[in-house]
């Protein structure tokens, strides 16, 4: 009996990382039967037979996990953003911030192309609500070795709109893997997707990286099943002030006496997070009782 992590699962097998080394496995069908198959990122037991072949036995409890892309076990998810071409728009940061934070897992903003754009604005903007952000070029090494010491010991993943470098990145901190890169176009200002399925690279120290597909393969589904109420608490920044407004079931939008609002006021909570917390807000109010 082995014990590990699956790094890999392609075409019905998954490669599982052991002390021993990687094993190449099947699944039990079981898995198929009860509808929890394994993924990516999943601590698992196997037995291995005397040809080296592996067979996933059973799964350790998961701590959180996403269908799209399919992983689980994620420590941080980090952003990958630019404020050259492509630019990132906050909002795409703030949904995935949402996302990560109904996850239980950690949001890293990584801003990249910093050698082109320091990206004050936006680094503004995510310092000030409270995480963690690191400036990178993939071009010239800056950044990296503070990004490769924040995520030591922990099973991460990386996301990003398409085009941001954020396989650039990933070549960086792991020289030898080769991830392939895209060009972004001009015309579109926008990257091709060149990641097509999820794998995990092991950094040393403990440290896993989840590759995984471009922006729009994110489990915004995820996103779908947090009710309008609980929106307000995957807002970092709006801890210290939720309770202390005039009403207690305030939404945070119209309301006369509502503390969050006056911290936007009075720029303790930034204009781009609030605006983005309305939207969240109305997309989940948009939904009908009975499919939350």
């Amino acid at each position: 009996m082995a014990e590990g992590i699956i790094v890999k699962a392609l075409s019905g097998f998954y490669y599982v990382d052991t002390p021993e080394g990687i094993i190449e496995c099947r699944a039990r069908g079981k898995f198929r039967m009860d509808g929890t198959s394994p993924l990516v990122g999943d601590r698992v037991r196997c037995s291995v037979e005397p040809n080296g072949k592996g067979r996933i036995d059973s799964l350790y409890e998961r701590r959180n996990f996403f269908i799209r892309p399919a992983v689980a076990n994620i420590d941080t998810l980090v952003f990958v953003a630019a404020n050259t071409n492509p630019v990132t728009d906050p909002f795409l940061i703030d949904r995935v911030s949402v996302i990560a934070a109904e996850a239980e897992c950690r949001l890293l903003l990584c801003i990249n192309k910093t050698d082109i754009d320091t990206a004050e604005e936006l680094y503004d903007i995510f310092t000030r609500a409270g995480f963690d952000v690191i400036r990178t070029s993939a071009e010239t090494g800056e950044g990296i070795e503070s990004l490769r010491e924040a995520l030591r010991g922990q099973v991460c993943a990386f996301t990003g709109n398409s085009g941001v470098g954020k396989s650039s990145v990933l070549n960086a901190l792991l020289p030898g893997a080769n991830i392939e890169t895209g060009a972004v176009s001009e015309r579109l200002g926008r990257g091709k997707h060149t990641t097509r399925h999820v794998q995990l690279y092991e950094l040393g120290n403990g440290t896993y990286i989840a590759d995984t597909p471009g922006f729009a393969s994110l489990d915004v589904e995820m996103l779908c099943e947090i009710s309008k109420e609980n929106i307000q608490h995957c807002f970092i920044e709006f801890a210290p002030y939720i309770g202390k407004c005039r009403f207690n079931d305030c939404a945070h939008l119209k309301e006369p006496g509502c503390a969050v609002r006056q911290a936007v006021d009075d720029g303790e909570i930034t204009a781009s997070r609030y605006r983005s917390y309305q939207r969240l807000y109305e997309i989940a109010a948009q939904r009908k009782s009975w499919e939350v």
